[in-house]
C-alpha cells in the first residue's frame, strides 16, 4: 500500500494546536486516540462494536457446555 502524504497547516483553537485533517484522511466516528512517539502524532480511530461483530461470524459450537453450577451444593458446608 503506498503511503499517501498532505501538508497541513496547524493553527491555534483557543489554548490547543489543532490541524485540518484532509477529507482523504478522515476517520470514521467522532472519537479518536492520540499518542506520541518521539515526535510523531499517531493518530487512531476507536473501532467499537468490532467484537461483536467478530463473534457474529463464527459458526455455533457443537460441544456440550459443563454444568457449571453442579458443585455449588458443596459451598455451603465452607466457612467463611
Amino acid at each position: 500500500m503506498a503511503q499517501v502524504e498532505r501538508h497541513v497547516r496547524l493553527f491555534r483553537n483557543g489554548r490547543n494546536q489543532a490541524l485540518r485533517i484532509p477529507r482523504e484522511f478522515e476517520l470514521a466516528g467522532n472519537e479518536a486516540i492520540l499518542r506520541k512517539e518521539g515526535d510523531r502524532l499517531i493518530v487512531e480511530p476507536i473501532r467499537k462494536g468490532r467484537l461483536l461483530a467478530l463473534l457474529g461470524t463464527l459458526e455455533p459450537l457443537d460441544e456440550p457446555w459443563p454444568d457449571v453450577d453442579e458443585d455449588l451444593g458443596s459451598l455451603d458446608s465452607v466457612e467463611l
